[in-house]
């Protein structure tokens, strides 16, 4: 092997560990939900600090994930100025939402990735909430994003916020009032939870509320406004997935529109009709297919769109695929859980723990089988090293051996509730908890 052999082999070894190590936005590169490379930990015990590789307090409320770049985690949260702030969990249909009426402070955190000291925190605003929650919810839902210079944290209707990696506020924008409550009752207001997403030199955000939904792309240096596209569709709490290409394109789920968008100029690709009300799972990629769920109201449906769709390819009544549809299953999606493609595979996460593997090819399913003994499940699905985590609410963590027949490997608690999403680097799982941030892998 030739010395230029070797020093180019050692470039591409180092630029896969840098993709193993970043976890940059919600649900990792391009949303995920892998991160392979490194042996991931089975089992652990909080309680006996087993594969515990450090626990550190998080203030106040919030089901943002961390996010990671190197040696630095970042994580956002809302401190009420007045009490602890409550949360309840598990299945049930109330809509009433919470009456947060003391002034809140909004922060972002630094940790190190190391240790979990913190570093710094930051407080983004203060006052009182300009948008009530439901009692499953926080103030600080959205997830940041982070491209190793620049971190966004997105608070909603509390504004969107640039920091550098010193805790230094480069920008800030107030996108106005930002309801994501229940369209059929809008005084069931619910929170946002949208997270923002950074592709070159742009932020996106989807904010599809009550009043004006839109699409929009921010210049990630000021701030200033790149284009802002209408939406015609109900509040989500979707993030959006970038497809890379020979053009960019922006993947929303939805109610009435699901769809696809230039990155660049915001224009329409594709549409597609049908879906849940309350569209929650973000758009996952493989195999050249985007896989869309979303379950509420009167359908519950799966779609997996091929990358080249282009105009309206909405399934005629009865119809299970078509020229851009590959495949679609039109009752087995998910309400909350954003699914994950791993390998040949397409697993799905209900939130009553119901886990459901699929060919992502062809749609077939290989399995069916109910975690748990019941209680809620929000967290959305990860995987790495051949296994796949699926976390419930109350805090059980289920390690799946990956491939086409089931096989649990362990139950893990992690002694807290457990609503956000884990972030994966270098074969570590930080889970975020109710009130703790936790490091777990092997020494």
């Amino acid at each position: 092997m030739t010395k230029m052999r070797k020093y180019l082999l050692f470039l591409a070894c180092l630029a896969c560990a840098a993709q193993d190590t970043h976890w940059p936005s919600f649900r990792g590169p391009n949303a995920s939900g892998v991160a392979d490379g490194y042996p991931a930990p089975v089992s652990w015990n909080i309680e006996k600090s087993e594969n515990v590789r450090w626990k550190t307090a998080i203030p106040g409320l919030g089901h943002s994930s961390p996010v990671i770049w190197g040696d630095r985690i970042f994580v956002t949260t809302a401190v009420d100025e007045k009490k602890d702030s409550s949360l309840k969990v598990g299945l049930y249909g109330n809509i009433e939402p919470v009456t947060d009426d003391a002034a809140q402070a909004w922060k972002l955190l630094c940790l190190d990735r190391k240790s979990g000291r913190i570093l710094w925190e930051r407080t983004a605003h203060s006052g009182v909430p300009k948008i009530k929650r439901h009692p499953k919810s926080t103030h600080a839902n959205p997830t940041p994003a982070t491209n190793g210079r620049q971190v966004i944290a997105f608070f909603g209707a509390e504004g969107l916020y640039a920091y550098d990696f010193d805790g230094k506020l480069l920008w800030k924008k107030d996108l106005g009032v930002l309801d994501s409550g229940f369209f059929v009752a809008p005084e069931a207001q619910w929170g946002f939870a949208s997270s923002p997403v950074i592709h070159d030199d742009l932020v996106i955000v989807q904010c599809d509320v009550l009043t004006k939904p839109f699409l929009a792309a921010f210049r990630l240096k000021d701030g200033s406004e790149a284009w802002r596209t209408p939406r015609t569709d109900v509040p989500a709490w979707s993030t959006p997935t970038v497809a890379d290409g020979e053009k960019a394109q922006i993947i929303v789920n939805g109610f009435k529109h699901i769809g696809g968008y230039d990155a660049r100029t915001g224009r329409e690709i594709w549409k597609l009709r049908g879906g849940g009300d309350i569209p929650t799972p973000t758009p996952v990629l493989g195999h050249g297919l985007a896989f869309i769920t979303n379950a509420h109201g009167g359908m519950s449906p799966i779609y997996a769109v091929r990358l080249t769709a282009t105009g309206d390819i909405s399934l005629k009544e009865g119809e299970r695929s078509n020229w851009h549809v590959a495949w679609s299953q039109p009752r087995e999606g998910a309400y909350m859980p954003t699914p994950v493609v791993y390998g040949d595979y397409l697993y799905m996460g209900r939130d009553n723990g119901v886990l459901s593997c699929y060919r992502a090819v062809t749609g077939e399913r290989l399995y069916q089988e109910r975690l748990g003994k019941g209680g809620g499940f929000s967290a959305s699905l990860v995987a790495a090293d051949g296994k796949v985590y699926v976390s419930s609410e109350e805090g059980d963590v289920f390690v799946v051996q990956a491939g086409p027949e089931f096989r649990l490997l362990a139950t893990n608690s992690m002694d807290d509730l457990t609503m956000a999403t884990p972030a994966i680097s270098e074969g570590t799982l930080y889970f975020r908890t109710r009130r703790s941030l936790i490091a777990i892998g092997g020494k």
